[in-house]
């Protein structure tokens, strides 16, 4: 893996009334079932940071660590990054509750829904930011769960030498296959690691054809079967798995997304510029090389640009 990301080639470009008026550059992977590369551009062998796609792995490293969830609908929501919705909030809080905390102990910063609907909401209620509305807010909790089931302290908890960091950095270098090159600060205040663009299409390869009652197959069952809980109700990673069965995926910030689906092959991109608007057209081209198909991607296809309130052109994938 080479030291620096190197920056990709053109994936997507913005054409508006018929002119091309820009191009969103970056890098994506394609593997088929066995790990193989078949398929990809720009540089997928240096690290970059995976962002909220590196959450699965964390929460296979917090049930392995000793993380006491039964219910597949709580391991979704420690996986998520969720829309802020109310189902998400009453589910956070149902799970500090249990443990005896709240959310002044949750360490992810004061934020609005990322929800558009549900960020609304909040405004005309006449409500600001809080810890439980920042949509990392049900991997904090899981961590926080972890801790104590663990024994360890409260204190801390997001510090990459803290003992549950280290246990999640080893569950992330396992299903990756590699060394993280950096440990940085994620927008929610925990670590995020870097590693590859195919490390991680490795990572969700492994995760959807894990044999069943293994912890991997437990994350990806519970995120497939909860969506809802994963994103929200309209979020990209929801409707993508609602609408290709067996698929798992899940958006990181900074234009990631990484999905798999079983026996077929997996998929990892990230838009150099982060735009998520480029970051659909462009996965759904990447799974179409796999022969995936459904109605849900053509929906994906191409996001519209709007001129004087009408649609002029959208931004699709060249790739």
């Amino acid at each position: 893996m080479g030291k620096t990301y190197e920056g990709g080639a053109p994936l997507a470009e913005v054409v508006r009334s018929g002119f091309v008026e820009g191009l969103h550059r970056g890098s994506v992977v394609v593997l088929d079932a066995t790990g193989a590369t078949v398929a990809g551009v720009g540089d997928v062998l240096s690290p970059i940071f995976p962002r909220s796609s590196s959450k699965p792995m964390q929460a296979i490293g917090m049930l392995r660590a000793g993380l006491p969830l039964t219910d597949p609908a709580d391991v979704a929501l420690v996986s998520a990054s969720h829309a802020g919705e109310e189902f998400h909030l009453e589910r956070v809080a149902a799970l500090l509750r249990r443990a005896g905390l709240d959310e002044s102990v949750l360490h992810c910063p004061p934020d609005l829904p990322v929800g558009d609907a549900a960020r609304e909401a909040v405004l005309r209620a006449g409500g600001g930011p809080t810890r439980i509305q920042m949509n990392c807010s049900g991997k904090h909790t899981g961590m926080l769960l972890t801790c104590l089931a663990a024994g360890w302290p409260l204190a801390g908890y997001w510090r990459p030498d803290h003992p549950l960091q280290r246990r999640l950095t080893a569950a992330i270098e396992e299903f990756t296959g590699e060394e993280a090159a950096a440990v940085g600060v994620d927008g929610c205040g925990a670590p995020v690691l870097a590693v590859s663009l195919t490390g991680l299409a490795r990572a969700y390869l492994r995760l959807v054809a894990a044999e069943p009652g293994t912890v991997e197959r437990t994350v990806a069952d519970a995120m497939r079967a909860y969506p809802e809980l994963v994103g929200g109700t309209q979020a990209d990673d929801t409707r993508l798995m609602r609408g290709v069965p067996g698929l798992l995926t899940k958006v990181g910030a900074e234009g990631v997304i990484v999905a798999a689906v079983p026996g077929v092959g997996a998929v990892a991109l990230k838009i150099d510029d982060g735009a998520a608007r480029a970051r659909m057209p462009v996965l759904v081209s990447a799974l179409r090389r796999l022969g995936v198909d459904a109605p849900v991607l053509t929906e994906y296809e191409d996001v519209p640009l709007f001129g004087g309130g009408l649609p002029v052109g959208a931004v699709r994938a060249v790739w």
